[in-house]
């Protein structure tokens, strides 16, 4: 009965790797790359692992070394990615009259990060309908600043890849020279257009399809005003602490954008290696709460994050472990709690082994560049393509782990059935 019940996540597990292993093999085609030579191997494997996981780390240069074709597969991985392998072949399924059996329900929960299949083909609809309105206006509203400098054709191209780009939380650009945003830095339009994307992909579908439900703020279930409480409290913070730690380096519109882009986009408006520690490790925070459950982005998730907060307050207090009038469940409290123990094992042990193969470089820089996969976030300090071929493959698995959840990863292989008897119980001193 327990592999039955786990079978699912393997085949979301599975389906990210197939999907990875299809994007590796395209980047290395002569037609993906400027030069006709193609991509090596270690780093097409780290783009396309990046571009699955909705990251935005790259060893190359997506704007100077991959053609329109290999453009147009980075993407379609991003895209793929961002919704789930999974999603996407149900989707096809349905739309070509099959039905949504049992079977697709638990692949799709999984893939979708849901705690109940309740509703789950509304969901579905609402998933579909909402990036394809999001991407769509995204596009529209972005060839707006990028009809200014290019072409019509070339324009529309920039507009559509970083519209999918911005939405699905990854921070890839092909501007070129690794420049991200940062030509635009003072461009208001641009900026709130790509954090309005990143915002609401990072809400998560279930968030996003109770908002368009049109309900009452009262009758948000506890989720949505979680998620909602937590984001505008993290993007409010996040820009304060940003704009302290960098005085007059930084304007507030730079500091509101990478408050907002730290959590899992990647895009960055201003050169990211010549930040203070101080601003360093404010992003490396929002970059390890991340987005919420259900997204396209990464991180912890804000629900963890907030369900961690609530615990705080309420052995301080000594109360009740809830919010908005509504106790939090036991169970969603331990989750929470080993949800943060593995990211923490996760990224100390990716950090510990990146340090050790790269002496150069320094430890915040690593730090960084470990978080940044971990969290699927994309942000860099510039160092990702001096790192060895061995550093590169250490921090994809990062970012595959980060994109599924470590817990999910854990309990696909580790989790067995507990035994009938128990030890008897004995208190160990804490604190």
């Amino acid at each position: 009965m327990k592999s039955k019940r786990l079978k699912p996540r393997r085949l979301v597990v599975l389906g990210f790797f197939g999907v990875i292993a299809t994007g590796t093999g395209l980047l290395m085609l002569p037609v993906s790359s400027v030069s006709g030579k193609g991509i090596p191997f270690v780093d097409s494997l780290f783009t396309s692992t990046s571009a699955v996981c909705v990251t935005g780390l790259v060893c190359v240069d997506p704007g100077s070394n991959f053609s329109v074709f290999g453009q147009v597969v980075l993407a379609a991985l991003i895209q793929v990615g961002g919704l789930s392998i999974t999603f996407i072949g149900v989707v096809a399924s349905l739309a070509a009259g099959g039905r949504l059996g049992i079977g697709k329900q638990r692949i799709l929960k999984e893939s979708l990060n849901l705690s109940s299949g309740k509703d789950l083909m509304s969901i579905v609809k609402a998933v579909a309908y909402v990036t394809v309105a999001f991407e769509s206006a995204g596009a529209v509203l972005s060839y707006v600043t990028f009809s200014g400098d290019y072409a019509p054709a070339k324009a529309a191209g920039l507009s559509v890849f970083h519209s999918i780009a911005a939405f699905n939380n990854a921070g890839f650009d092909v501007l070129g020279d690794y420049k991200s945003l940062t030509d635009y830095r003072g461009d208001a339009w641009l900026c709130i257009v790509t954090s309005g994307l990143i915002i609401f992909g990072g809400l998560g579908f279930f968030v996003i399809s109770e908002l368009a439900a049109r309900k009452p703020p009262k009758k948000w279930s506890l989720h949505t005003k979680a998620v909602i409480c937590t984001t505008l409290g993290l993007i409010a913070g996040g820009t304060l602490m940003i704009k302290l730690a960098e005085g007059r380096n930084i304007t507030w519109l730079e500091s509101y954008f990478q408050s907002v882009s730290a959590r899992t986009a990647g895009f960055a408006s201003i050169p990211i290696g010549e930040m203070s520690k101080a601003g360093l490790l404010v992003l490396i925070v929002l970059m390890f709460i991340g987005a919420s459950p259900g997204s396209t982005g990464g991180g912890i998730k804000t629900a963890t994050f907030f369900v961690l907060l609530q615990k705080l307050r309420s052995v301080i207090t000594s109360s009740h472990c809830g919010a908005f009038r509504r106790k939090i469940p036991d169970a969603v409290v331990t989750k929470a709690f080993l949800v943060l123990t593995m990211a923490v094992e996760v990224v100390l042990i990716s950090t510990f082994a990146v340090c050790m193969l790269e002496p150069e470089f320094s430890f915040e820089a690593i730090l960084f560049e470990v978080v940044s996969g971990f969290s699927t976030t994309g942000l860099s300090t510039g160092i990702t393509p001096d790192l060895c071929d061995a550093s590169k493959i250490i921090i994809s698995a990062t970012m595959f782990v980060g994109r599924l959840g470590p817990l999910t990863i854990a309990t696909i292989w580790l989790s067995r059935d507990l035994p009938a008897g128990t030890y008897s119980e004995e208190e160990i001193t804490i604190g």
